[in-house]
């Protein structure tokens, strides 16, 4: 499912986790006989390994304390670290991310693709006045065409934020391009660089639309 290592070695700020657990978890999750409760336990189980590869690169500052025996010196994140999942499909993966980054502020942007233009369109939301947090990570499980992403980063750009970063799931080509080009700074950390978009603009072999997976919503409406 993954591309090529000459595909990724082309786009610098792309991470494609190698690490044989995302592997294993990976093809259950995109195999369509996998039922609604195991996708989502899979894609929590997928967002906590991508975080922990994404935040590799927290600065760490150091603080005393006394275990049961002695003092001791240890490190904690010296940052605030802020979490934008994607409405809807991010909320699936909001959970795990917020286990892994306790402290971590959860803020909501809402898009959708219109499916004629297949362009994103923004429909919430709730950021405060100005940006708190030293990170950013955006969250959401497809990164297709690039457009939702592309656009929540520079919502996120205007609102002050100054560090970005995206966790997803699952990258087509022509996503990962189109949030180089506009956000060359802005790495991408992902499970998969599959093979290409389709006429419809869904990710092949992909997994189909992941908000309805997530949700138990396939065929409905």
């Amino acid at each position: 499912m993954a591309a090529s290592s000459h595909s990724r070695a082309t786009r610098p700020t792309l991470h494609v986790s190698s690490h044989p657990l995302v592997r294993h978890k990976l093809g259950i999750l995109t195999d369509e006989r996998t039922d609604s409760k195991t996708f989502r336990e899979l894609a929590r189980e997928l967002t906590t390994l991508l975080i922990y590869e994404a935040t590799i690169d927290l600065p760490l500052s150091e603080f005393t304390y006394r275990t049961p025996l002695e003092p001791a010196t240890g490190s904690k994140v010296a940052i605030r670290v802020g979490l934008v999942p994607i409405l809807r499909a991010g909320l699936g993966m909001v959970d795990a991310a917020a286990d892994v980054l306790p402290r971590a502020s959860v803020w909501h942007l809402g898009m959708y693709r219109d499916e004629t233009s297949h362009r994103p369109v923004s429909y919430y939301n709730r950021l405060p006045e100005t940006c708190p947090d030293d990170l950013v990570i955006v969250l959401d499980p497809m990164l297709a065409t690039g457009g939702s992403a592309t656009d929540a980063i520079q919502v996120l750009k205007d609102w002050g934020a100054r560090w970005i970063k995206f966790v997803g799931i699952i990258a087509a080509p022509e996503g990962v391009t189109q949030v180089a080009e506009v956000h060359p700074e802005v790495p991408m950390y992902v499970a998969s660089l599959d093979r290409e978009l389709d006429a419809r603009k869904f990710i092949r072999p992909g997994l189909g639309d992941a908000g309805d997976r997530l949700f138990g919503t396939n065929g409905v409406g």
